[in-house]
């Protein structure tokens, strides 16, 4: 069994899809390098985690002091852009977030303890928010944290090449795409 997991943070239609509450220009960008990644690691058997950052409507998070209501559940910002989310296959699970790491106050760590998992690949949006808390918090909990720079964006570049110089000095390597596909393989 693959000791690596692809975590797939928040490719729903809020950051993706033209009419997302949350869309920016090169967020479209990451889609084609993230599907890359989930193909390769199906093919291998890899765990895929699929994340998506979804609150609640009408009560009150946290997050709205920084950010306007945004992943309402049920709602159309929350969904899986086209193609991505769990699609039945055996190697895959779905965490909901409901802030900027997939670790905080979810299972994922508990999971990937479980699976007996030590390396984990972090592709998505944003590099600068929820990819790198999360990887933040991967690197906290003892997992070997990798990040595929053409398999994330942001709409604040600067930010994005901050998160990811952070990233590689501090918390994990940031790698190629093809290194990436190949240690999911």
């Amino acid at each position: 069994m693959s000791r690596t997991a692809l975590l797939v943070i928040d490719m729903q239609n809020s950051f993706l899809h033209p009419d997302g509450e949350n869309t920016y220009p090169d967020a479209h960008d990451v889609v084609a390098p993230v599907r890359e990644l989930i193909a390769a690691a199906h093919a291998a058997g890899t765990l895929v985690v699929h994340v998506a950052d979804r609150h609640r409507d009408g009560f009150e998070d946290f997050e709205q002091k920084y950010l306007p209501k945004h992943c309402v559940s049920g709602g159309f910002n929350a969904e899986f852009f086209d193609g991505f989310g769990p699609q039945g296959q055996d190697n895959e699970i779905l965490i909901v977030k409901r802030r900027y790491s997939a670790f905080f106050a979810t299972e994922l760590a508990l999971f990937l303890n479980e699976q007996r998992i030590e390396r984990v690949v972090i592709c998505g949006v944003k590099t600068n928010v929820c990819v790198r808390a999360t990887a933040q918090d991967a690197f906290a909990h003892g997992f070997d944290v990798i990040v595929p720079r053409e398999a994330t964006n942001s709409n604040r570049d600067h930010l994005a090449v901050a998160s990811l110089e952070d990233i590689d000095r501090y918390l994990g390597k940031v790698v190629d795409l093809d290194i990436a596909r190949e240690m999911l393989a």
